[in-house]
């Protein structure tokens, strides 16, 4: 089971920190990813990071402003989102692909595990 916490309201250009952690065991092969879901839109890939390597990948309206990292010590992974915007606004899942250690996959039902899901708004 993965906990999210984090998230909340900004305001546009502010910054958000998301924190995920699995509740059962750790994250010691998994490839860890975030995904936003806003009103009336399909659920979409944001960033991911494998916790082997910590290889990262990131949707193309969040690069150079979102930054995903795996703290070992707290067997926890952080989404930093940086210059927010208010298209940011959504449910944001973190998500874990236990099936492979080095690719990153793009796609939500590549993962094989969920958060309950954390709501970040951004106001202009």
């Amino acid at each position: 089971q993965l906990i999210e916490s984090g998230g909340g309201w900004a305001q546009a250009g502010g910054s958000l920190r998301l924190s995920c952690t699995a509740s059962d065991r750790p994250f010691s092969n998994y490839a860890v990813g975030y995904f936003r879901q806003a009103p009336g839109k399909e659920r979409e890939f944001v960033a991911a990071i494998t916790w082997v390597g910590g290889s990262t990948s990131y949707a193309d309206s969040v690069k150079g402003r979102f930054t995903i990292s795996q703290d070992n010590a707290e067997k926890t992974v952080h989404l930093q989102m940086n210059t927010l915007k208010p298209e940011d606004t959504a449910v944001y899942y973190c998500a874990a692909d236990s099936t492979r250690t080095t690719v990153i996959g793009l796609r939500a039902s590549e993962y094989d595990s969920w958060g309950q899901g954390t709501q970040v708004t951004v106001s202009s």
